[in-house]
């Protein structure tokens, strides 16, 4: 096959599959997921059900694949936020604020019912693990700059972290999440006493 053509078929490919998956997740945060039926999805999204069967077997294959694409797009825009900042603490703050915003955010929109499908498979511990990964490169960049604590592994400070932030959540909106973050920094910092050195 010509590659011209190659390139044609994947990127009408790419556009069906993207219809499929914004279609699909539109219609879960309106109607919740266990209401939603490939039907719909196909009708949503413009194509055929035979069309879409070829994409994916049922719908939470399909709603599981809309939050693999969310999921990396979040992960993409922190670690885009970690090559920028003037230096190794206005990036953590960068990271960290990012990070509590797209949790505030998750918890407002769409049914409960979602999270529960959605955050139980192994693609959700692996985003988790290359969060903690992206924490810890962090840390230990402030840690080499002074501004962190070192009495505790970059391991664990990248655990307390991402449970620390993991309240935004629960918070109301407004400045509760920008204090939170706050919070969560100021006890990385090295103490006063030089015990956190």
């Amino acid at each position: 096959m010509p590659r011209l053509w190659q390139t044609t078929i994947d990127e009408h490919r790419r556009s069906v599959r993207g219809g499929i998956l914004d279609s699909a997740w539109a219609l879960a945060a309106e109607r919740g997921p266990l209401s939603v039926t490939m039907s719909q999805v196909a009708d949503a999204a413009g194509i055929g059900r035979a069309t879409l069967y070829k994409y994916f077997p049922d719908v939470a294959s399909v709603l599981v694949a809309c939050h693999e694409r969310h999921v990396a797009a979040h992960l993409e825009q922190l670690a885009q936020l970690r090559e920028r900042g003037e230096g190794p603490g206005e990036r953590l703050a960068a990271v960290f604020n990012a990070y509590a915003r797209n949790v505030h955010h998750r918890e407002r929109h769409g049914p409960p019912e979602m999270g529960a499908l959605l955050h139980r498979d192994e693609h959700v511990a692996v985003a988790q693990r290359e969060l903690l990964d992206l924490f810890r490169g962090l840390l230990l960049d402030a840690a080499q700059a002074g501004l962190v604590r070192t009495d505790v592994p970059p391991e664990q400070l990248a655990t307390y972290c991402l449970h620390a932030l993991g309240a935004a959540g629960s918070l109301p909106p407004g400045d509760a999440v920008r204090r939170l973050v706050e919070i969560t920094l100021a006890g990385l910092r090295p103490s006063a006493d030089g015990s956190g050195d």
